[in-house]
């Protein structure tokens, strides 16, 4: 028997939507100032002259601590975005339920977005993302291999 089309509930997505935001706002953090006592540990090392090896180890973990930042930081950015498209697409459809305008996920979701909860043209309006003043580098005159 098949399912019936229901309409999944506005608060249940939102609290979803939060806590992802919430749980990928603390990773990017976390993988920042894992980074950051890593280096301390490093310098560390080769202050007291531990073995080269053990160096050469620990750059290595450092190194993949360095390669987790942009992909966290780019999971977290999108998911921020979502929130940021969902809580818009709420306040135009659902302006009138009061229940869901006052709940607690949707104050959560305005902290975490710093009020930045419009329709996607005017954020970005408001934080300068447009394409407006971007230089375009010609590279149709180099040879293949050539730098500009």
């Amino acid at each position: 028997m098949p399912r019936k089309d229901i309409k999944p509930d506005p608060q249940k997505q939102l609290m979803i939507k939060v806590k992802a935001c919430q749980r990928l706002v603390k990773e990017a953090s976390y993988y920042e100032k894992e980074v950051e006592e890593n280096e301390a540990k490093l310098q560390r090392m080769k202050d007291e002259d531990k073995d080269q090896y053990d160096i050469k180890k620990f750059v290595e973990v450092l190194g993949e601590s360095q390669m987790m930042i942009p992909d966290s930081a780019c999971r977290r950015d999108r998911a921020l975005d979502d929130l940021r498209s969902f809580v818009g697409a709420l306040r135009k459809d659902e302006a009138g339920n009061g229940n869901l305008m006052g709940c607690t996920w949707m104050d959560e979701a305005s902290k975490m977005l710093g009020g930045d909860c419009g329709s996607d043209a005017e954020n970005e309006r408001l934080r300068g993302d447009s394409n407006d003043d971007v230089d375009v580098t010609a590279v149709g005159g180099l040879a293949e291999g050539e730098a500009f």
